[in-house]
């Protein structure tokens, strides 16, 4: 039996999902799952591992278009199967129970890994503003923001969409507040376009270039978060494209201005050599009072993922436990709307990560998790291509079928450079994946 069609037949206990959402909240979602602290922070190390200013601008246009080519691929995998739960929903589909299982695990993993460690950041931003001489000021800090998240999506839908709508707002004009400031405050890097300014620079090989790309897309990571909502979705095939493309255009024009407002405060040789960026440049905007400010701006950054995070884990687990992959209790949605039961297991994991605070082997983990996740996604939809060739599809992807084969590629390319890399972590992820299928197996004969 196919298993959309599965999966219609099992019955959510309590409530169901609600179809209310659109494309405020699909732009709202991509850009708040996206944008983070990591825009501020890394254009330091891409600097130093790319050297030249024209190339660094050229290089996070080429993770614009990378995700793009990404969002072409899942845009048509969620409108041919509009259900929420992200990519599990559409490997399931295509290529069975295990595959789907795999994907389900990975993504639920890497999301719960994230909000643990974003948790453990917010805590340490507003300990050292409001509680600097308690010494467990962090922990309190950062279960209490998971706990009220939680609540605050526990009531429903509505109320997790609406609070996702203003901190991305919130976000993104913090963003260009800084970059005004920058070019109305800034007096322009004494020869930003000079790249001989720096010997800290590793170069602009081609090595030197994939490790600063890596750092690229992965501040890029986020942008799937529509496809999670697009059973909730009031016109999924309208919507769910447009609110991928939109949104991806739109954290693209923030991070190539964010990284002209650098180079035009910061000279190379300093900007090359920064662990953090726009602190810098504050400083040298605004002195000494340019901490407060820049709390603020993490703060807005910080709170937007956990929010988007918090209501797109439970949605995995809600699609796997209706296809009999997770207990039946991991489906019941309350009256709001909201997974319940998989967001009070999700909040619980990860609130008890981020007081251990030992998740930094997690975090690795899930990286090589997400490459995983995007190689089986393409494979998927080559396989419903192949498969399923007349299923409706209100979105086709374009330039079928060099653009996927592209994506498909360079998330192979990707997965075995972070192989060689962080051989490490790699291990730990693979014997991970591989201890799945005893798993599944059990799952299985228990169903």
């Amino acid at each position: 039996m196919d298993a959309t069609l599965a999966a219609d037949e099992r019955v959510d206990e309590g409530g169901r999902l609600l179809k209310i959402l659109g494309i405020g909240f699909g732009l709202a979602i991509c850009i708040g799952a996206t944008i983070g602290v990591g825009i501020l922070r890394s254009p330091g190390l891409i600097a130093q591992y790319i050297g030249s200013p024209w190339m660094i601008m050229g290089a996070w246009g080429l993770g614009a278009i990378y995700a793009i080519l990404g969002a072409n691929v899942l845009a048509e995998l969620a409108t041919t199967t509009p259900k929420s739960g992200g990519p599990y929903v559409y490997t399931h589909r295509a290529l069975g129970n295990y595959w789907g299982f795999v994907v389900g695990c990975c993504d639920w993993f890497q999301t719960a890994a994230a909000l643990a460690f974003l948790s453990v950041v917010f805590g340490e931003y507003s300990a050292s503003v409001l509680t600097p001489n308690f010494a467990g000021g962090r922990v309190m800090f950062s279960v209490a923001v998971l706990v009220i998240l939680s609540i605050l999506n526990w009531i429903g839908l509505r109320s997790g969409s609406e609070f996702q709508k203003v901190t991305s707002f919130l976000k993104a004009l913090a963003l260009l507040a800084f970059v005004a400031a920058c070019f109305l405050l800034g007096g322009g890097s004494p020869t930003p376009s000079v790249v001989s300014d720096t010997n800290v620079a590793a170069g602009v090989g081609l090595v030197a270039f994939v490790l600063g790309f890596q750092l690229i897309l992965g501040t890029y990571e986020g942008w799937q978060g529509p496809v999670y909502f697009t059973e909730e979705n009031r016109d999924p095939g309208r919507t769910i494209p447009r609110s991928l493309f939109g949104g991806i255009i739109l954290i693209a024009i923030i991070y190539l201005l964010v990284n002209a407002a650098l180079l035009y405060v910061l000279p190379m040789s300093q900007l090359a050599g920064s662990k953090f960026a726009g602190a810098d440049a504050l400083s040298v905007l605004l002195g000494p009072s340019s901490g407060q400010i820049l709390t603020i701006l993490a703060v807005l950054s910080i709170l937007g993922i956990l929010n988007a995070y918090l209501m797109a884990n439970p949605r995995i687990s809600l699609a796997l436990a209706r296809d009999g992959l997770l207990p039946k209790k991991f489906a019941a949605v309350n009256d709001g709307g909201t997974p319940y039961f998989a967001l009070l297991i999700v909040t619980i994991v990860s609130a008890g990560l981020s007081i251990v605070g030992s998740f930094e082997l997690l975090l690795a983990i899930s990286q090589f998790f997400a490459v995983t996740i995007a190689i089986l996604s393409t494979l998927s939809f080559f396989a419903l291509r192949r498969h399923e060739p007349n299923a409706p599809r209100p979105y086709r992807a374009w330039l079928y079928p060099v653009a996927p084969a592209i994506v498909l590629l360079l998330s192979v390319l990707l997965f075995l450079g972070f192989a060689f890399s962080n051989p490490f972590p790699s291990i730990c992820a693979l014997v991970v994946l591989a201890l799945t299928y005893p798993v599944y197996r059990l799952i299985r004969s228990k169903a």
